[in-house]
C-alpha cells in the first residue's frame, strides 16, 4: 500500500545510489517525480531518466551519477516565502551551498536557488545533498 509516491521514489533512488548500483527503475509513475528527477538531472544528482510506457502507468529508468549523499522528502510540505529559504536551507541541508531544496511554486517546480532568483516563495517538497 503506498501512501507517497515521491518518497517510495526517493528510498529508491537513496537506496540504489548507496548499494552503488548504475541504474534504478522507478514504478508507479507521477509528474512530481518527471519533475524532481529533471531538478536532480540539472543538479547532476543523477546522470539521464527517460520514461518507458509499460501499459500499466510505465516506469522512470533513472542512471546514477553516484552524487547522492542523502535525499528525501520534506512532510509536512511547509510552505515558505523567498526571504525565509535561508532557514529552512540551515534546517535540510548540512552546509550552505551543499544541497538543494526543491519548492512547488505557482511557476512551476524548482530548485531554491532558481526560486531566490525569482523572488518567489512556495512548498518545500525534497532536498538532496
Amino acid at each position: 500500500m503506498r501512501h507517497d509516491l515521491l518518497n517510495d521514489a526517493l528510498v529508491a533512488l537513496r537506496h540504489a545510489d548507496r548499494d552503488g548500483r548504475p541504474k534504478v527503475e522507478i514504478a508507479p509513475t507521477s509528474k512530481l517525480i518527471a519533475e524532481v528527477l529533471r531538478i536532480f538531472r540539472e543538479h547532476h544528482y543523477i546522470d539521464e531518466f527517460t520514461f518507458i510506457p509499460n501499459g500499466r502507468g510505465g516506469v522512470y529508468d533513472v542512471r546514477l551519477s553516484r552524487r547522492i549523499n542523502s535525499c528525501g522528502v520534506i512532510k509536512p510540505r511547509v510552505a515558505v516565502a523567498h526571504g525565509n529559504l535561508e532557514r529552512y536551507e540551515s534546517r535540510f541541508l548540512p552546509a550552505q551551498d551543499f544541497g538543494i531544496l526543491v519548492l512547488s511554486t505557482n511557476r512551476g517546480v524548482v530548485s531554491h536557488p532558481e526560486a531566490r532568483e525569482m523572488k518567489v516563495g512556495g512548498r518545500l517538497i525534497a532536498y538532496v545533498y
